[in-house]
């Protein structure tokens, strides 16, 4: 059996896909990046060949991605992370739908990446300067409101009301308002869809500059907040999809082009 890798070193995550010669996904681990990400990415590696019992020299063909893809010493090759992003969204919610839009929101930034009927990209849009948008931003909203991050789904269905409004576009002035708000004695609940909705229509003026088209697949470690796919397809006025591995749909897509690189050298 030959098997290929897909590393995205992402600035707060390293994602790895395992994938065999069908292009099916093996195993996949996620670890913190930090400060060492080589060396963290490299032990993330090892623990993921060891729980299928195989070494790296058992690996046809590896392709790095994301913030440190550079640095990643021994992956074969490394593409840029908007190239991976749609090589995995493309190949992940089946034949029934055919991906024409991504948004995909990290850590650090959020992408909006547009492709053709053949699912190549045509055009991205990209929104890094601030926090506010991403999901770092979630996490400060979830210490803010002294929950974790995963109970913001949670709370945002719970809400009775409307989202209460959150305008500012940098993330400490966010901040700030989250925590003017908590002071007047507004429920959590509402907060929390206000800070959902904050961040989704953050995402449609983003979006706004191009032409968005279904469908509309929503990835990233954001997208498995339901909450924020519900902010998301209410600010879009559209259905918004998301697959069974949102985190590692960039590490998917080098693991399928790891693949495709190996058959064309033969």
């Amino acid at each position: 059996m030959n098997y290929f890798l897909g590393i995205d070193i992402g600035s707060t995550t390293i994602k790895i896909v395992l994938i065999d010669e069908s292009g099916n996904m093996v195993d996949k681990i996620a670890s913190p990046t930090g400060s060492m990400f080589n060396q963290n990415a490299l032990d993330s590696l090892d623990r993921l060949l060891a729980s299928n019992n195989l070494k790296r020299e058992d690996l046809k063909y590896i392709v790095s991605t994301g913030y440190g893809r550079k640095l990643f010493k021994i992956s074969n090759e490394n593409v840029n992370e908007l190239t991976a992003n749609a090589k995995g969204a493309i190949n992940s919610l089946g034949n029934e739908l055919k991906v024409k839009t991504i948004i995909n929101v990290g850590g650090q930034d959020t992408k909006v990446i547009l492709l053709d009927d053949d699912g190549k990209m045509t055009n991205f849009f990209m929104n890094d300067k601030c926090a506010a948008g991403t999901g770092k931003f979630l996490d400060i909203s979830a210490r803010n409101l002294e929950v974790e991050v995963q109970e913001l789904q949670t709370l945002h269905f719970q809400a009775k009301d409307i989202p209460l409004p959150i305008n500012s576009t940098c993330a400490v002035f966010a901040e700030s308002e989250i925590i003017s708000l908590l002071a007047a004695g507004h429920q959590t609940p509402e907060i929390a869809l206000g800070i959902h909705y904050s961040i989704a229509k953050r995402i449609t003026r983003l979006a706004s500059r191009g032409r968005i088209e279904d469908a509309v697949l929503f990835d990233g470690g954001t997208a498995l907040n339901k909450g924020m796919v519900d902010a998301l397809e209410n600010e879009l006025m559209r259905p918004v999809y998301v697959n069974p591995f949102p985190q590692f749909t960039t590490s998917y897509g080098a693991a399928l082009i790891a693949k495709e690189r190996y058959l064309d050298n033969g």
